[in-house]
């Protein structure tokens, strides 16, 4: 088994997984002194003998028969198929590992066959390699590399001699002759190795005693072992580290694969995206704000995949509440209840227009307020209420404008028309897969948030009933994962073209060998001229529309496509959107156990400020500070034409 290494696109490591801690060396990689040391101690005549020492045998089942405690009688050959059997063949059979360590003259004739078979297959370096790139030291260390590494914070070629002779020595009892707990016991085991290397001549006794003066000098108070998942990642790398090993897992990697196989897997991120968004971020709500999350994606649009390149939270991936992290993957999940308000105007809008009923010129009903009749209601069912927010909106008012300044009751109006399965099945083919998988698209969260469905089978079916009624789907008031709708745009943005928001460039494993990972295949979901015509509607909100004055106010001047989102109450506001080659989005929610009005400000916070958070003030400022750091001076990238079969409706 051997650590997995996950790295970002440049190929700097970025998490490490494994089971048990263990750095593979070569022969020519262990210092003389290590060598030396482990064949002094404990088998001398190693090079010179076969693999198995039969005195040793003959002596122990004597004593043995005799009825006094087992023996030993093991040679370094021996002791490698035992630590094999225990730490790599039985690791995951806790019988089978007691069995492999029982003290019966049965195991070890055992061994002794298997070390027979093994001496007369390999050199004694490659043994004697393999036997310390096995062995256990204590703390999940194993092998040789990752004991110089987390006891020394050295490689073992640069191994001095109270160094291996430390090492050496802890492989007899590993918990007993641990530096850090039982010191003491360690340096006297420790000189004791220094004198077998004397006395089997690989230490001169002037030396030997020199190196018993010398202190442990373990570095630190602990040995330094990385964390064995995407938790020990850095605050701009937890999340995405994490839906890479779950994207891997879903295309039919095992959690022992990853935890044992020693692969490399190169990951997409971008490391300086991703630092620009987490920064800004976090200057937007800090880490450890209370009740305040605040979320963003970024993925890279293409005809031939979508690679996600940053995926970061003002919370950071951990378990300390205290510090403002959870366990939860917020970026990649339906974590945020509230929903992402208005940019869900994007699925109505895309829907409508393939359906004829409205082009970006069609003049949509657009009273103050209306009561909608839900879909299949009977005579009983009340009406459901819609008004805009207030500002003074032109009835009619176009798709064009109304995607850029966002009144309710047009876009229910539009959804009420359309009807909701197509409005609903356009948001699936978009991007809200797993979203719409995840909850009843209703505002409740899902019963289990560690299952991918919800435990109620009835709002799993995306064309059910309680799917159809859900007029208010438009206004956004549902669980959606931040990812996705990054995805969304980018969906628009490639043309049309729907990829799976795919975390991985590459994975080779230990021998340096790529190995394929299976993926969704790209679908053509829209036209290209319905997705085209789309992001033009979308132009104009951060010149003219919700998010304008926020924009201005950022200093932001470039091409390209927004659309905002508030939820009820200001608990959840979102943007969503794209420029140059970046498709991204934004959520700012409240995810405490005691939801508030989020307040705009710096921070932004928690309160009672009247009129609360809009996405166009919360939401999208980490967008202009990131992506203003992000693009630099670089020419913008143009939006493309709109067709003309889409700017005014056809039935």
């Amino acid at each position: 088994p051997l650590v997995t290494t996950v790295t970002d696109r440049d190929g700097t490591p970025i998490a490490t997984l494994f089971d048990q801690y263990r750095l593979p060396v070569t022969y020519q990689q262990i210092a003389p002194a290590m060598a030396a040391a482990i064949v002094s101690v404990e088998d001398r005549r190693f090079f010179s003998e076969g693999g198995v020492d039969v005195k040793g045998m003959v002596r122990a089942a004597l004593h043995d028969s005799s009825g006094g405690s087992t023996q030993g009688g093991s040679t370094i050959t021996q002791q490698y198929v035992k630590n094999y059997l225990i730490n790599v063949v039985d690791r995951n059979n806790k019988a089978a590992q007691y069995a492999d360590r029982a003290d019966t003259i049965a195991r070890k004739l055992r061994e002794a066959k298997i070390a027979v078979q093994l001496g007369q297959t390999q050199s004694k370096e490659d043994v004697l390699t393999g036997y310390l790139n096995v062995v256990e030291f204590s703390g999940n260390i194993y092998g040789v590399g990752a004991a110089a590494r987390a006891y020394f914070d050295t490689t073992p070629d640069k191994l001095t001699v109270p160094q291996a002779a430390l090492l050496a020595g802890m492989v007899n009892n590993p918990n007993l002759y641990n530096p850090y707990t039982h010191p003491q016991q360690a340096l006297e085991r420790r000189n004791v190795v220094i004198d077998a290397m004397v006395t089997n001549r690989t230490l001169d006794a002037r030396d030997a005693q020199t190196a018993k003066a010398t202190p442990l000098g373990v570095v630190g108070s602990a040995p330094r072992i990385p964390s064995s998942t995407c938790m020990g990642a850095a605050p701009d790398a937890g999340f995405f580290c994490a839906y890479a090993v779950t994207y891997l897992q879903e295309a039919g990697f095992t959690t022992d694969q990853l935890e044992t196989g020693g692969y490399t897997i190169r990951t997409t991120m971008d490391p300086g995206v991703s630092q620009a968004v987490k920064n800004a971020v976090d200057a937007n709500v800090p880490t450890t704000q209370d009740g305040v999350a605040n979320t963003f994606a970024v993925v890279r649009p293409g005809q031939q995949g979508h690679e996600v390149l940053a995926m970061v939270a003002n919370r950071n991936y951990g378990t300390d509440l205290s510090r403002g992290e959870t366990s939860t993957n917020i970026v990649a999940n339906a974590h945020n209840v509230f929903g992402a308000g208005s940019s869900f105007k994007i699925f109505t809008s895309a829907a409508a227009m393939e359906a004829g009923k409205a082009g970006l010129n069609t003049p949509l009903p657009n009273p103050g307020s209306q009561c909608f009749t839900q879909p299949d209601a009977n005579r009983y069912t009340a009406c459901y209420p819609v008004a805009n927010d207030g500002t003074s909106y032109p009835n009619p008012i176009s798709l064009r404008d109304g995607l850029a300044t966002s009144p309710n009751v047009a876009f229910v109006n539009l959804e009420s028309e359309v009807g909701m399965p197509a409005v609903l099945d356009m948001a699936r083919r978009l991007g809200l897969r797993k979203t719409l998988a995840t909850n009843e698209v209703g505002g409740a969260p899902i019963t289990d948030p560690a299952n991918s469905l919800s435990h109620d089978e009835r709002y799993n079916e995306p064309q059910s009933k309680y799917f159809r009624n859900k007029l208010s789907f438009t206004l956004g008031d549902s669980p959606v994962s931040p990812l996705e709708m990054a995805n969304v745009s980018a969906t628009l943005m490639s043309g049309g073209v729907w990829c799976p928001p795919n975390p991985i460039l590459s994975v080779t494993d230990r021998h340096g060998a790529p190995v394929a990972v299976k993926q969704q295949p790209c679908e053509q979901v829209v036209p290209s001229g319905l997705a085209n015509t789309l992001m033009v509607g979308l132009s104009q909100d951060t010149k003219t529309g919700t998010s304008a004055q926020s924009a201005r106010q950022a200093g932001w001047n470039h091409a390209d496509i927004g659309k905002t989102g508030t939820t009820n109450y200001s608990y959840s506001v979102a943007f969503v959107g794209g420029v140059d080659d970046y498709a991204l989005a934004s959520f700012v929610y409240a995810d405490g156990r005691t939801p508030q009005e989020i307040c705009p400000g710096t921070p932004v916070h928690l309160g009672d400020c009247g009129h609360g958070a809009f996405g166009g003030t919360v939401a999208a400022p980490p967008y202009y500070h990131a992506f203003g750091q992000i693009l630099g001076g670089r020419p913008d990238t143009p939006l493309p034409q709109p067709d003309p079969a889409y700017l005014d409706a056809r039935s």
